[in-house]
C-alpha cells in the first residue's frame, strides 16, 4: 500500500479537509488503478459500523472503488457487482463488508423479508451503490462517496455525514499525508 497516492491535479492531497472537517475537496482518479487505490486507502480509515453511500452514474467506478476497498482489507477473491442479488457479503476476520447495489431495487417488502436491516451493525461495514433507490429504509450514512466522470478520468469526493464520518475523513487525510511523506523520503 506504500505506492498508493491519491492526487489532485497530479499533486498529493494536502490540507483539503474543510475547516468543519466534513468534506475533502474532489480529486482526480486518472485510471482504474487510481480508483482501486482510492478504495484501498479508504478501507484503512473506515471502521466497523461505517455506512458509506456510493454515488455516481452507471460506469462511474463504484464497484471498482469497492473492489479496491476490499483488497485494501486483504480480500483476494473475485469482487462482483451485486446488481441482481442486491448484496454481496465479504467475510474478513472479525468484520463483514456488505456491498449493496440497489440499482434494480423496487420492492420495500423485499428489504424487510431479506433481513437487510440486520446487516447494518457494529461488526460490519456497508457500502451502498444507488442508495436513493431505498430511500428511508437505509440508515443515515457516515460518508458519502461521489464518483463522477470528468472527461476521460474520474473525480471523487468524500463527504462526512456524522462524527464517525468526520473521524474517517481526518484519518484519510492523515494516512494520505503519511504515505506522501514516506514516498518523498524514499525518493
Amino acid at each position: 500500500m506504500d505506492d498508493i497516492t491519491l492526487a489532485q491535479n497530479n499533486t498529493v492531497i494536502d490540507n483539503n479537509l474543510n475547516e468543519d472537517g466534513d468534506f475533502l475537496d474532489p480529486f482526480f482518479l486518472q485510471d482504474e488503478a487510481a480508483t482501486l487505490a482510492a478504495g484501498a486507502t479508504f478501507s484503512q480509515c473506515a471502521v466497523a459500523g461505517t455506512v458509506a453511500f456510493l454515488h455516481g452514474d452507471l460506469g462511474a467506478g463504484k464497484t471498482t472503488f469497492t473492489r479496491g476497498f476490499l483488497q485494501g482489507l486483504g480480500f483476494v477473491g473475485k469482487v462482483k457487482s451485486p446488481t441482481y442479488t442486491l448484496v454481496e457479503p465479504y467475510e474478513l476476520n472479525d468484520l463483514t463488508v456488505y456491498h449493496f447495489d440497489l440499482y434494480r431495487f423496487i420492492d420495500e417488502e423485499e428489504w424487510e423479508v431479506a433481513g437487510f436491516r440486520e446487516y447494518f451493525n457494529d461488526s460490519s461495514i456497508c457500502l451502498i451503490e444507488w442508495p436513493e433507490k431505498a430511500g428511508y429504509l437505509l440508515p443515515e450514512p457516515d460518508i458519502h462517496v461521489h464518483i463522477m466522470h470528468d472527461g476521460l478520468q474520474r473525480k471523487i469526493q468524500f463527504l462526512a455525514n456524522t462524527i464517525q464520518g468526520e473521524q474517517c475523513l481526518a484519518a484519510l487525510m492523515t494516512l494520505q499525508n503519511n504515505l506522501a511523506n514516506d514516498k518523498n523520503q524514499t525518493a
